[in-house]
């Protein structure tokens, strides 16, 4: 029996391909196995990861005939995963000698759903620890009660879903799949719905996961129109919380982060494409505009005065002309 799927999506990052697979064959056990998506990658990752289909112990070859997205690759690998625990990495990223056995015993020792880890974070030759923010560590837990504060950074806004490892009873219940076609945020309704509906998590200081950051293919440096797929990303995060049966104690929270995100585009538009500028301007009053009023007023009253501003005057503009103006 597999004990362990490692889902690992790539897309166009033959630079980095080597590190992430020596990182893999420096896990590999009888019982591990290792699903490689190749999302009809253009460059030359498509031969390494032939070689690693050859070479790699425990490594299952997939392939997209048309490139899907970070998601779409990620369920790929689900799909085709055959794992009594389930754990995800990107392309670009690595992790330590030993990481996913030490993991795996992890989350076996504690007996929960899923576990949530630190990371390491790197840019360069600079790193940076990066952990989950849940106090108690190495204790299992209610995952909704790790939902709130609505003002405080909490476990759902750390979305990383290769920090982790999760039983297969979740992919079972459909708690593990991402929505096909998001391009970036995918893992924020992953994260939210996870928290909603899972019976248990633990979080625990286990470092051995490497993030590599500034990487030029990657969507949160390319300024173009799939960065505006967080909107629907968070659309669907606000939809089924306020179908949930507590969405009076946690819709503050979905629209809080929301606003915030929305506000954190909207102060670096300078790094889109002007069209797509005037877009997320466009979009983002008409996500104010469908979101709970009433909710909405209590979020824009509870966050910082800049960030209200900037909202507010979109929201006002918007009303006025029925178009984001700039």
């Amino acid at each position: 029996m597999v004990k362990l799927s490692v889902v690992v999506p790539f897309y166009n990052v033959q630079t980095y391909v080597p590190e992430t697979l020596r990182s893999l064959a420096a896990n590999t056990r009888k019982d591990f196995e290792f699903l490689l998506v190749d999302d009809c990658s253009t460059d030359g990752t498509p031969d390494l990861l032939r070689r690693a289909e050859r070479d790699l112990p425990g490594a299952v070859l997939l392939r997209h005939e048309k490139n899907g997205g970070l998601a779409t690759a990620r369920n790929t690998g689900l799909d085709a995963s055959r794992g009594e625990y389930i754990t995800y990495l990107d392309g670009d990223d690595w992790v330590k000698p030993g990481y996913y056995k030490d993991l795996l015993a992890t989350v076996e020792g504690l007996g929960c759903d899923f576990v949530r880890t630190d990371h390491v974070q790197f840019t360069g030759r600079a790193r940076t620890v990066h952990r989950v923010p849940v106090g108690p560590r190495g204790k299992v837990l209610e995952p909704r009660e790790a939902i709130l504060p609505a003002d405080r950074t909490t476990s759902v806004d750390y979305a990383y879903a290769w920090a982790g490892i999760y039983h297969r009873r979740l992919a079972d219940r459909g708690l593990l799949h991402f929505t096909d076609g998001l391009r970036t945020a995918e893992d924020r309704p992953w994260i939210w719905r996870l928290h909603r509906e899972a019976e248990s998590f633990a979080a625990v200081g286990l470092l051995g996961i490497f993030y590599r950051r500034g990487v030029a293919s990657s969507l949160t440096q390319i300024g173009d129109v799939r960065q505006l797929d967080f909107i629907r990303a968070f659309d669907q995060v606000v939809e089924e919380t306020a179908a949930d049966r507590e969405s009076e104690r946690f819709l503050l929270k979905a629209v809080r982060t929301y606003l915030a995100i929305i506000s954190h585009h909207l102060a670096a538009k300078e790094r889109f494409e002007p069209a797509v500028a005037r877009k997320l301007r466009t979009m983002s009053a008409a996500a104010m505009k469908r979101l709970p009023q009433d909710v909405l007023r209590e979020a824009l009253n509870s966050m910082d005065l800049d960030r209200s501003t900037q909202l507010r005057r979109l929201r006002r503009r918007q009303g006025a002309s029925g178009k984001a103006a700039a």
